[in-house]
């Protein structure tokens, strides 16, 4: 297979002047719109921690949500190669970051916790195809932590 190269262009408008600004550091809103041609918005903003609107994503939470994303997409297209029936996918991913005392910080770890039902196939294969997830994720492979994998298989009847 050739190396291909694909390109992703999106918009981020910033939403948070409150009349002055950034005049100062309490003066403006983290409000932000995250926009990509023929998709709906995205609501961003800081962490809460941070002076930011817990009602609106931000960047940490998109990161984990990405690979998360990233991973499970992978994983179900591995399963249908693999004859495995995949009926339910759930996922509770956590990232750790850590802030340093110069208010900058970075991401130690994220942990994937797929909760996985099939109805047909090897649920110990369906287990392994995990590894081979992280392995092909996009997102995964383009961080520079770890990000582990703590699969849950379930059989219906």
């Amino acid at each position: 297979m050739t190396d291909e190269t694909h390109r992703y262009a999106t918009t981020l408008e910033w939403t948070g002047n409150l009349g002055t600004g950034t005049s100062s550091y309490r003066a403006f809103g983290r409000d932000h719109i995250h926009r990509a041609p023929g998709k709906p918005d995205i609501p961003g903003s800081s962490d809460p921690n941070f002076r930011g609107d817990a009602a609106r994503w931000n960047p940490e939470d998109l990161l984990v949500a990405s690979l998360s994303s990233c991973h499970q997409l992978w994983y179900l297209h591995l399963c249908s190669v693999a004859g495995i029936i995949v009926t339910a996918y759930t996922d509770s991913a956590v990232g750790d970051m850590t802030v340093a005392s110069d208010g900058g910080g970075e991401f130690t770890s994220v942990t994937l916790r797929p909760h996985v039902t099939i109805s047909t196939g090897d649920p110990a294969k369906a287990r392994e195809l995990h590894h081979e997830a992280h392995r092909l994720c996009f997102i995964a492979r383009s961080v520079n932590f770890p990000v582990g994998c703590d699969p849950t298989i379930e059989v219906s009847a």
